[in-house]
């Protein structure tokens, strides 16, 4: 199987979960399935019902993070330098509205909009990737074609 690219701070917060998810999610999700059994008739009891839909929740999630890091590839991003790759915090400027935005280049674990994280499968990474300061790069997004320019590339 192919390895994941994480960042030590990805690899970290998929292994908090984890922990979470067995030492304090598993034992509190068992513990409300036997609660719930105690109240009778299983087949009309919605605490149960529930209970076990999150059970089945959390075990489906340990497994897959189990995987992930069972496969992953921890990269010490610091010591890269170069062109836009794997965890690389980009500044942009839009050439349309010259708006200012920095993203930093992830794997798909780590990925979060929001946090400025962009998978590097995104149609914006792969514009990104291999590309230097001061390039500019045509992106095809679902609203139609954007230009950016890269004005920095950092790698922390």
């Amino acid at each position: 199987m192919d390895k994941i690219p994480l960042t030590r701070a990805g690899f970290n917060k998929l292994d908090a979960e984890l922990k979470n998810l067995k030492s304090v999610e598993r034992p509190a999700i068992i513990r409300a399935i036997s609660d719930a059994r105690e109240h009778g008739d299983l087949s009309e009891n919605a605490e149960y019902h529930s209970a076990k839909e999150k059970q089945s929740f959390i075990e489906g999630r340990v497994k897959e993070l189990e995987g992930a890091i069972s496969l992953a590839d921890v990269i010490d991003v610091s010591k890269l330098s170069g062109t836009v790759k794997f965890g690389a915090h980009v500044t942009l400027i839009d050439e349309a509205t010259d708006k200012e935005t920095t993203y930093q280049i992830v794997g798909e674990y780590e990925a979060d909009i929001e946090q400025g994280r962009l998978n590097m499968k995104s149609p914006i990474a792969r514009a990104l990737i291999g590309k230097d300061e001061g390039d500019s790069v045509e992106v095809r997004t679902p609203g139609g074609v954007k230009s950016y320019e890269i004005l920095t590339i950092v790698f922390k």
